[in-house]
């Protein structure tokens, strides 16, 4: 469980989910890391948590530098006495069609998304193995557990993330080591402003989107899922309504995804 005295990493603790995390979990009394690649949000992270009276550290970490994960992680165990909870939420967005999508498109996404994860697990797992326990969360999205067209990288690299996430559930038991897969649906955070939209008009294609949750309101249902021990975490009702008729009916599920398709293609801007 998470409590006073342990140790908490978030990635992308700059902003949206992983700062709300980070705040969150400050506010348990744990020790928390923010890490992340963009310094000034990084910094106004740690502001926030300043005038609440929490106190949070950060690091400037690039989730797909392998060794510099690794060696954040080793830094922060070797600080505190080990790393008990580590939360894989970092993460980019890019959405269009697969005939839009460049090779290095797919490589920067899945780099991130995937690998960001992959070296995150690589760095903390073998330390918790050692210990006995540990927690590792990784935050893949409702795009990993349904066909969502127009947003094929990211699918994709969520989709990877849900298979990585099940698996090591399944082999870290034995060790010890607990292991959750955290799936938002839409959250309203920096991810929209940033991401790039190719072949879409970015503005009438998100309004076809419902509003989405703040990040804070997303923090608290995935601390509510953990403290309830779930291990798997699916934010938002609309959420877990699309994610069970995907598991329940996915042929009818993949109707209706082709038919938002076609609503889709009336905001395209180019052939």
């Amino acid at each position: 469980m998470m409590g006073p005295g342990q140790t908490a990493l978030v990635t992308g603790g700059g902003s949206g989910i992983g700062r709300a995390l980070v705040l969150a979990l400050a506010r348990r009394g744990m020790h928390v890391v923010a890490a992340d690649r963009d310094l000034a949000a990084l910094a106004e992270t740690t502001r926030t948590a300043e005038r609440g009276g929490l106190v949070v550290a950060s690091v400037a970490l690039d989730v797909t530098d392998r060794d510099g994960f690794a060696t954040r992680v080793h830094e922060i165990a070797d600080e505190w006495g080990g790393l008990d909870l580590l939360i894989n939420n970092a993460g980019v967005g890019m959405a269009g069609e697969i005939r839009d999508m460049a090779d290095e498109d797919w490589r920067r996404i899945m780099e991130v998304n995937l690998f960001g994860v992959v070296n995150g697990v690589d760095a903390a797992y073998p330390l918790m193995i050692q210990r006995g326990r540990g927690h590792i969360v990784n935050v893949s999205s409702l795009a990993g557990l349904i066909p969502l067209p127009g947003e094929s990288i990211y699918v994709a690299s969520k989709h990877a993330v849900v298979g990585l996430t099940r698996t090591l559930e399944a082999e870290a038991r034995d060790h010890g080591v607990a292991v959750t897969l955290v799936c938002p649906g839409v959250v309203k955070t920096p991810i929209y402003d940033v991401s790039p939209v190719v072949g879409f008009d970015k503005e009438a294609s998100l309004a076809l989107w419902p509003e989405g949750i703040s990040a804070e309101a997303c923090a608290r249902e995935i601390i509510a899922g953990l403290e309830r021990g779930q291990r798997t975490v699916i934010v938002t009702r609309m959420a877990r309504a699309l994610a069970l008729a995907q598991r329940v009916s996915p042929r009818l599920f993949q109707h209706a995804a082709a038919l938002y398709m076609k609503r889709l293609r009336h905001t395209r801007t180019g052939g």
